[in-house]
């Protein structure tokens, strides 16, 4: 099979296309054929080795969390999926040995998986699993009932939106920070527009008439956003490593994504109901892999850059 490889860290040049070997799923996993893999910033970051002293593979290795396809085949003891389904699921990559999502043929954990949402192209149902995981992850870790109020940074973003549109659907106000050029998209929603400001937290609080009880921060503005949090309230990172210390009684933490596959189904289920939009920028053969990871790494992009295998 194809597959994007990584054999040294560097800019999008070193990306290659490499022949592998076809998985062998083991039990309780499925081999997929992949029909759409999103292109995350965390795969930029790995490419350029951002995480070469914590990986416990070296490369050259496939990149890729999450993926759209269809099952090819099935391993000891699965019986919720067969050859044939469709279904979308996140690999923790981290965990993965170095094997993503990137590449014709990939593996994931049957609990890790559900049915891709009926009616959806497969690009644009690749990108629920990791993005729509993260942001549904770091609302729990803020912990708001109904009626609370939430800044989300990035909520043009690919996890912000989500973000933002699971927050509503909890019944929490929203305080969505984006530019200008985002303002009706947010407002579609369900949030209140805030305008991108250099003083974040002074912009929110001037939304809010006042602090608000969480801020979810997927854009990685840290420290400057805690303003905006009310005492004792709650600040959740974009990733655990970066949650800024704590103060006046805020608790700081970081959301650390894991695979879910009943939480997954959810949020299909949701997706399927017209409750969240799914974004796609572009799409690019594997073979242009480095034109999706440098189109990406100028920013500004809405919606997931996806491979379509």
């Amino acid at each position: 099979m194809r597959a994007v490889t990584i054999s040294e860290y560097g800019g999008p040049e070193v990306l290659r296309i490499d022949d592998q070997p076809l998985p062998e799923p083991g039990p309780g996993q499925l081999r997929v054929r992949v029909r759409a893999a999103p292109v995350h910033p965390v795969d930029l970051a790995t490419r350029a080795g951002a995480f070469a002293d914590r990986l416990a593979v070296r490369p050259p290795f496939v990149p890729g969390w999450d993926l759209a396809g269809t099952v090819h085949a099935v391993g000891e003891g699965v019986t919720a999926f067969r050859p044939g389904d469709e279904v979308v699921g996140m690999r923790h990559w981290f965990h993965s040995g170095g094997g993503g999502t990137q590449a014709e043929y990939a593996l994931l954990e049957a609990a890790d998986t559900a049915a891709a949402p009926a009616g959806v192209e497969p690009a644009a149902a690749a990108t629920l699993p990791l993005n729509a995981l993260t942001a549904a992850q770091a609302l729990d870790l803020a912990g708001l009932a109904a009626g609370g109020g939430i800044a989300v940074t990035g909520a043009a973003g690919a996890v912000g939106a989500y973000a933002a549109q699971l927050a509503v659907h909890r019944g929490l106000t929203v305080y969505a920070v984006a530019g200008a050029q985002d303002e009706e998209f947010v407002r579609g929603l369900g949030a209140v527009f805030v305008p991108r400001a250099e003083d974040v937290a002074a912009a929110v609080r001037a939304a809010a008439g006042g602090p608000v009880d969480a801020a979810f921060d997927p854009a990685f503005i840290g420290a400057p956003v805690l303003g905006a949090v009310r005492d004792g309230g709650t600040f959740v990172a974009g990733a655990g490593p970066l949650a800024p210390p704590p103060e006046r009684g805020i608790r700081t933490t970081g959301v650390e994504v894991e695979p879910d596959g009943e939480r997954l189904a959810t949020l299909v289920a949701l997706a399927e109901r017209g409750g969240l939009a799914l974004r796609v920028a572009q799409t690019f053969p594997l073979a242009e892999a480095a034109v999706a990871h440098t189109l990406l790494s100028k920013g500004g992009v809405r919606g997931r850059l996806v491979l379509t295998p």
